[in-house]
């Protein structure tokens, strides 16, 4: 047996952009997709704390230190600039390999979306 669980999380960021006029996903600083352990392309969850909206898209990563979360194409109308979002994907995995598994979780700091160090 699979199950899906948590792969990564960063936790309560600001969204810094909406681009409606963009072909889709959400534009995430690459150093933050890196320590979360996120890849270009991979499936993501948005959660937006501020307004309560969910929605799945893909990641593309942005520049490095840059602090950028830009939603993209439809998705830009689920948020506004402002607006703190967590950033979730999840995995499948064996029940017993999932057990054991540690998930990738980091807390930017929510004004700058830097890593805490």
């Amino acid at each position: 047996m699979t199950i899906e669980v948590l792969k990564s999380k960063i936790h309560r960021v600001k969204v810094t952009q909406a681009n409606v006029d963009y072909v889709g996903s959400i534009t995430i600083d690459s150093a933050l997709m890196e320590a979360a352990n996120i890849i270009r392309g991979e499936k993501v969850q948005v959660v937006n704390v501020t307004n309560g909206e969910r929605l799945e898209t893909y990641a593309i990563p942005g520049e490095a230190g840059s602090g950028v979360i830009c939603l993209n194409g439809a998705a830009a109308h689920k948020a506004n600039v402002g607006d703190i979002v967590i950033i979730i994907s999840y995995a499948s995995m064996d029940f017993e390999e999932a057990k054991t598994f540690e998930p990738s979780v980091i807390f930017p700091d929510t004004e700058t979306n830097q890593l805490v160090k």
